[in-house]
C-alpha cells in the first residue's frame, strides 16, 4: 500500500501533535504543584469558604479526568490514522490504536518517573486505557453512525 505524504500528515499529524499535547502536560510545567496555582484561586472564587481539603479532592479529580480525555482523543486520532478514509475502521485497526495508545501511556508514566515532580504510575495507565477504550468506542460509533444513510 503507497501512501503520500499528503495522506500521511491529514491522517497522522493530528495524532502525532496530539502525543506532543500530552508530553507537555505530563512535563513538570502541568505538575500538581502548577496547576494548583489556578486551580485553587479558581475554587476559592467560585466557593469562597471551600476547604483545602475540598481542593485538593477536586484538583486530584481534574487531574484523572485530564488522563481519560487526553487518551480518549489521542486513541481516536490514532485509529483515525490506521482506518484512514475506510467507512468503518477494521478491527485490526481498533486494536493496534489500542496498543499503540497503550504503549503510549506506559510510555508516559515511565517518563514521568524521572520527572523531580511526577510519578509514574500503573494506576494512570490503567485510566489512560479506559480513556482510550472510551476513545475508540466513540469514534467507532460516530463513523459507524455517518456511514448509515440518512432516509430523504
Amino acid at each position: 500500500m503507497h501512501i503520500t505524504l499528503r495522506t500521511f500528515f491529514r491522517y497522522w499529524a493530528p495524532a502525532i501533535g496530539w502525543v506532543l499535547v500530552i508530553l507537555i502536560a505530563s512535563s513538570d510545567l502541568m505538575s500538581a504543584e502548577h496547576t494548583s496555582r489556578f486551580i485553587g484561586p479558581f475554587l476559592r472564587w467560585i466557593v469562597p469558604d471551600i476547604s483545602e481539603a475540598a481542593i485538593a479532592a477536586v484538583q486530584l479529580c481534574v487531574r484523572k479526568a485530564a488522563h481519560l480525555a487526553e487518551y480518549a482523543i489521542l486513541a481516536a486520532l490514532i485509529l483515525r490514522g490506521f482506518a484512514g478514509e475506510a467507512t468503518r475502521p477494521r478491527t485490526r485497526h481498533v486494536l493496534s490504536a489500542f496498543a499503540l495508545t497503550a504503549i503510549c501511556a506506559s510510555g508516559d508514566e515511565f517518563r514521568q518517573s524521572f520527572v523531580a515532580s511526577r510519578t509514574g504510575s500503573p494506576l494512570d495507565v490503567l485510566l489512560d486505557v479506559i480513556g482510550a477504550s472510551v476513545g475508540l468506542a466513540l469514534y467507532y460509533y460516530l463513523r459507524r453512525r455517518s456511514a448509515v444513510a440518512v432516509p430523504a
